[in-house]
C-alpha cells in the first residue's frame, strides 16, 4: 500500500514539475514578447507617443499616466483630422502592412507593403525600411518595387524604373499627383468642348482617354484628330503633348491643296503657343464647324 502511494506522489510530481517548466517557459516568452515591445518603443516613438506606450506597456509608473494618455488621445485625433485634410489637398489615399523580418537592439528591419488610390489610379509599392539607432535614428529604404494598375502603363514604365532605382518616395506620389492632375484637365476639356459642339466633337473611347475627334456634319469621312497625351520622363518631369492629325478621304484631297490640308498640324502647334490649349482647340472647332454655335 504504501509503495503504491508512493509511486502516485512520484508521478504527481513529475507532472508538477512538467506544469512548473512550462510556466517557466511561458513567463521567458512574455518577458522576451516585452522586450522587444521596449525596442519597438524605443525605435517607432518619440515624445508623447513614446511616454503613452511606456506606461501602457508597464515601462513607467505615476499618477502622470492619465494626463499622458489622454494628452496623446487629442494628438491621434489631431493627427487623423490632418490625415484627411492631406489626402483632401493631395488626392492620395494610403494604405500600408508592415511586418517585422529582423530586430535588434540597435537595428530594425521591416517590409512594408502600401496601396493607395490617387484619382483613378491604383498602385502597390513594397519596400524594406531599416532602422538604424546609433546617435541618431537613420532609416533607408531598400528592394522598392511598384506596381501601377493601369490599362496602358507606357508613360510610366521608364519613370518607375528610376524610382526603383533611386527609392525616391517622394518623388513618386508627386509625379503621380502631377500626372493625374494633368489627365484631369484633359477630361475636363474635352467633356467641355462635347457639351458644347455636340454635332462637330466625338469621344470614340471615352472622355477619358487621349482621343478627340472633330467632324462636320456636312462634310462625312473628312475628320480632324486631336491626340492629348501626358508623358512622364524618367526624372518625373510630367509633359502634356498635344497633336492635331488629320483624316480626308482620298475624294476630297483632290479638291484642296496638300499644302493646306498638310499645314493644319503646324497651324495647330502655332496657335497652342500663342493661345494656349483649350483656346487652340476652339479655334480649330470653330474653323471646322464654319459656325460657334454649330
Amino acid at each position: 500500500m504504501m509503495e503504491k502511494m508512493s509511486e502516485e506522489t512520484i508521478e504527481e510530481v513529475r507532472v508538477l514539475e512538467a506544469q512548473i517548466e512550462q510556466l517557466q517557459a511561458e513567463v521567458e516568452d512574455l518577458q522576451q514578447q516585452q522586450q522587444d515591445n521596449h525596442k519597438d518603443i524605443s525605435f517607432n516613438f518619440r515624445g508623447h507617443m513614446q511616454d503613452a506606450m511606456s506606461y501602457i506597456c508597464g515601462q513607467k509608473h505615476g499618477a502622470e499616466k492619465e494626463k499622458v494618455l489622454s494628452g496623446l488621445k487629442e494628438e491621434v485625433e489631431e493627427m487623423e483630422e490632418d490625415l484627411k485634410l492631406q489626402t483632401r489637398m493631395n488626392g492620395i489615399s494610403l494604405k500600408s502592412c508592415t511586418k517585422t523580418l529582423k530586430k535588434s537592439e540597435k537595428k530594425l528591419v521591416q517590409q512594408l507593403c502600401v496601396s493607395g488610390v490617387c484619382s483613378d489610379l491604383v498602385f502597390q509599392m513594397e519596400f524594406l525600411l531599416s532602422a538604424v539607432k546609433d546617435e541618431q535614428l537613420k532609416k533607408t529604404i531598400s528592394d522598392l518595387n511598384v506596381v501601377i494598375d493601369a490599362s496602358d502603363l507606357q508613360p510610366f514604365s521608364s519613370f518607375l524604373s528610376g524610382v526603383e532605382e533611386s527609392r525616391d518616395l517622394l518623388l513618386f506620389f508627386r509625379t503621380l499627383r502631377t500626372f493625374s492632375d494633368r489627365c484631369k484637365d484633359r477630361l475636363r476639356t474635352f467633356q467641355h468642348f462635347q457639351e458644347k459642339y455636340p454635332s462637330v466633337v466625338s469621344l470614340p473611347a471615352g472622355s477619358g482617354s487621349e482621343v478627340m475627334t472633330l467632324n462636320h456634319p456636312e462634310l462625312p469621312g473628312c475628320v480632324l484628330i486631336l491626340h492629348w497625351s501626358v508623358e512622364v520622363c524618367r526624372e518625373g518631369g510630367v509633359t502634356p503633348k498635344m497633336e492635331l492629325l488629320t483624316k480626308i478621304p482620298e475624294k476630297a484631297l483632290k479638291l484642296f491643296p496638300s499644302q493646306a490640308v498638310g499645314g493644319a498640324a503646324e497651324a495647330f502647334q502655332s496657335l497652342l503657343r500663342v493661345l494656349g490649349p483649350e483656346a487652340a482647340i476652339e479655334a480649330v472647332i470653330m474653323a471646322v464647324s464654319l459656325s460657334p454655335d454649330t
